[in-house]
C-alpha cells in the first residue's frame, strides 16, 4: 500500500505495523552480549536518513540520576544549581525541563521551592516507578509531567520483574492511563532500549501509547534510555544498539513525533555525547543530561557538552549563556566538594592550558593558534599556561598576563626583567628535585619576593579586572 508523506513529499509504502511478540524465553541477545568478552558491534549496512527537528534541545537529570552517584544535595544547593540552569538556558529555555525524586521531605521540599522560582524553564517533572503508590506522589505534588520507569529489554522484564511481555506492556499501560486520567503528561522511559527486542516489544509497545495519545488528544513521550551506554552511532549499525535505528523506527513504524522523543544515554564506552548528538541529528527533539555528566557509573552526558553541541550545530547559542558553565564548574568544586578531572573539557582546570614551552609561545604571539576558540570570551575562562620545568620564558609570561589580565599596554612578553626572574626561580626549584607542576600561589609567593612592587601592580590590576566582570554579568 503507498502513501503520501508530506515529512519527505513523496510516495512511500507504508509502514508495516508491528505487534507484540510474546516469547516464552527471553531474548538476551548473547550472540552480542556474552557478558565474559566486550560487547560486539553488529553491521546490517541499513543506513536511514538524518531527519533533524525544527527544535532541539536538552533536559536535566542533575537532582535525578545524577545525584544518584554522588552526595546528596541539600535543598539550597539543588535550588542554586536550578538557578544556574535556567540561567545557562537562556530566555528561550534550551534547557527545557528537569526531574527531580519525589520520596523524601528533602525531595519535595527541593521540589517546591524550584517550583516557587516561578520559572518556565526549566519545568519542574519528576520521576517515579510504574506503579499506583509512586504515581500517588506526582498527584500530591501536583506536578504537571512525570517520567515513569518502563524497562523494556527482556534483562528487565523476565529476570528482574519477572514477567513475560504482554504483562510488563498491560502494567505500563495502566499507569500511563492512570496520568492520562489524571490530567498528567507520562513521559515513559524505556529502559535498557539498546538490549531491547525493538520490533518484538519495543516497537508494538510505543503503538500502543501513540493509540493512547490519539484518543486522549495528549501527548504522551518516550525517552529512549541507554542505560549501560550500549548505544552506537556509526552508520549501518544494526539494533538494537543502533541510535540512528531506534530513532527512526520510533518515528517510521510508531509515529513518534520529534518533540515526543528524548534520548537519555550513559557514557560506559566513552560514546555519550556522540550518541545524543547523533539522536538530534536523526529525529529526537530531546537530549537528557546532568550537570557536569553526574550518574551513575561513567555517567550520563554532560549538560556543558550539549549546550556546546548545540552551538556548533545551529551555529548560535539561540540565548543560552555559555560563560555560566564555568560558574558552575566553580560551585561544584568550592560549594559541593566536588572534584573536576583537571582535563575534563570545557570544565577542568586545565582544559585551555598548555604546559610546553613552544605552545606557550604561540599562546603568546597569537592566542587563536593553540586555543580551540575564545575561552575567555565564551566561557569566561581565559586561555592558561600550567608552569613547569618545560614552560620557558614564553610560559611564565604567559602564565603571568593571564593570571593577573594584563592586556594591551599592561602586558609583559618573555623579555621582560620580571619574567626572567621568575623564569630562573623555577629553574632553580627543578634542578634541586622538584618534578611537580607549579601552583598559582606557589608563583605569587616567588612574584612578590623578586618585585614587591610589580606584584602589588598586578594583583590590583586582577581584583579590578574581576569586579568588572562581575558587574558585567549582574
Amino acid at each position: 500500500m503507498l502513501e503520501f508523506s508530506r515529512k519527505t513529499n513523496l510516495l512511500e509504502q507504508s509502514a508495516y505495523r508491528y505487534t507484540l511478540q510474546d516469547v516464552a524465553e527471553p531474548n538476551l541477545y548473547r550472540h552480542l552480549f556474552d557478558y565474559v568478552s566486550i560487547p560486539k558491534v553488529p553491521f546490517n549496512h541499513r543506513v536511514v536518513p538524518m531527519n533533524t527537528p525544527d527544535q532541539i534541545w536538552i533536559t536535566d537529570t542533575t537532582f535525578r540520576d545524577g545525584q544518584q552517584a554522588c552526595s546528596p544535595f541539600t535543598v539550597d544547593q539543588i535550588v542554586r544549581l536550578f538557578q544556574l540552569l535556567h540561567k545557562l538556558g537562556g530566555p528561550n529555555g534550551l534547557i527545557r525541563q528537569s526531574e527531580f525524586f519525589l520520596y523524601t521531605d528533602k525531595d519535595k521540599q527541593a521540589v517546591n521551592r524550584c517550583m516557587e522560582l516561578g520559572y518556565d524553564f526549566p519545568e519542574v517533572t519528576s520521576w517515579i516507578r510504574a506503579n499506583e503508590k509512586d504515581f500517588q506522589l506526582v498527584k500530591d505534588m501536583g506536578v504537571r509531567e512525570t517520567g515513569i520507569l518502563v524497562s523494556c529489554s527482556d534483562y528487565h522484564i523476565f529476570k528482574k520483574m519477572n514477567l513475560n511481555r504482554s504483562q510488563a506492556m498491560q502494567k505500563y499501560l495502566g499507569i500511563v492511563r492512570s496520568a492520562l486520567e489524571y490530567d498528567i503528561l507520562p513521559r515513559c522511559h524505556f529502559e535498557d532500549i539498546t538490549r531491547a527486542d525493538f520490533y518484538g516489544f519495543v516497537v508494538p509497545f510505543a503503538n500502543e501509547l501513540m493509540k493512547l495519545a490519539r484518543e486522549s488528544g495528549k501527548p504522551i513521550k518516550i525517552r529512549a534510555c541507554d542505560t549501560l551506554g550500549y548505544a552506537v552511532s556509526y552508520p549501518g549499525v544494526a539494533l538494537p544498539r543502533s541510535v540512528p535505528g531506534i530513532i527512526y523506527g520510533l518515528q517510521h513504524y510508531s509515529e513518534v513525533p520529534s518533540e515526543w522523543l528524548e534520548w537519555h544515554g550513559h557514557n560506559d564506552f566513552y560514546k555519550v555525547v556522540t550518541n545524543a548528538a547523533t539522536a538530534w541529528l536523526y529525529g529526537c527533539s530531546g537530549v537528557n543530561c546532568s550537570l557536569l555528566g553526574i550518574g551513575e557509573r561513567t555517567g550520563n552526558c554532560p549538560l556543558e557538552a550539549m549546550a556546546v553541541e548545540y552551538a556548533s550545530l545551529r551555529g548560535t547559542t539561540d540565548g543560552m549563556d555559555l560563560s555560566v558553565i564555568t560558574e558552575i564548574a566553580e560551585y561544584f568544586e568550592a560549594e559541593l566538594g566536588h572534584e573536576i578531572p583537571p582535563r575534563t573539557p570545557f570544565v577542568g582546570r586545565y582544559f585551555n592550558a598548555t604546559r610546553a614551552g613552544i605552545h606557550a609561545d604561540g599562546l603568546l604571539k597569537d592566542e587563536e593558534i593553540y586555543n580551540i576558540f575564545d575561552t575567555a570570551r565564551i566561557l569566561n575562562r581565559p586561555a592558561t599556561v600550567a608552569v613547569d620545568s618545560h614552560s620557558g620564558l614564553a610560559g611564565i609570561a604567559h602564565w603571568l598576563n593571564s593570571f593577573y589580565g594584563l592586556k594591551g599596554e599592561h602586558a609583559v612578553d618573555k623579555r621582560h626583567p620580571v619574567v626572567q626572574a621568575v623564569r630562573e626561580a623555577v629553574d632553580r626549584l627543578y634542578q634541586a628535585g622538584r618534578n611537580t607542576v607549579m601552583g598559582d600561589g606557589e608563583l605569587e609567593d616567588i612574584l612578590q619576593h623578586i618585585d614587591p612592587d610589580f606584584f602589588i601592580a598586578a594583583t590590583d590590576h586582577r581584583l579590578r579586572s574581576k569586579r568588572e566582570r562581575v558587574d558585567q554579568s549582574c
